[in-house]
């Protein structure tokens, strides 16, 4: 089993554990050694998991299971829709949107959308109304915090941000 498939395998045995999993025990499920445990756990915090290790073993905090990343963009108004969609395809929650403003610094939305639903709402809205977007005041570049449920789905999403053209490397 490749790295990255036994690290998710791992995600995924804490996940539906509901408590401690020796290293141990990971390392007998995973065919792997005790070591390879503890480093597969390393570069799973350093991605963002919420990973614990107590005395009985490793698990994941109530509620969490899920990577959190910030994901840097530019677009214009008429690409809002597609970028977000993008995301949520992919199985991430946006959670927020955030500029730098000269004059007050960072400037935060709350979004909270896990669905393309969420978006025509979100769309709706904007197209409804005499507003601006946050990126507006940006020249077109944001962030947006996100949770995606692996390190792959992560990715995928990334990848196709990139083909639009929406991420900023």
């Amino acid at each position: 089993m490749a790295g990255e498939q036994r690290r998710q395998r791992l995600l995924d045995v804490l996940g539906q554990a509901g408590g401690p999993v020796s290293g141990h025990e990971l390392a007998e499920l995973l065919h792997v050694s005790r070591q390879v445990i503890v480093q597969d756990c390393a570069l799973l915090r350093a991605a963002g998991c919420a990973i614990v290790a107590t005395p009985r073993g490793y698990m994941l905090p109530a509620g969490s299971g899920s990577i959190r990343a910030v994901i840097p963009s530019r677009h214009d108004r008429e690409h809002t829709a597609d970028e977000l969609n993008i995301m949520v395809d992919h199985g991430l929650k946006v959670l927020d949107v955030t500029v730098e403003h000269s004059l007050y610094g960072e400037l935060r939305g709350v979004l909270m959308m896990t669905s393309r639903e969420d978006v025509r709402e979100f769309q709706e809205r904007l197209e409804a109304g005499d507003v601006s977007l946050l990126s507006e005041l940006s020249g077109g570049v944001h962030l947006h915090t996100v949770e995606a449920p692996s390190q792959d789905r992560l990715d995928r999403a990334r990848a196709a941000l990139r083909a639009r053209g929406y991420l900023i490397e």
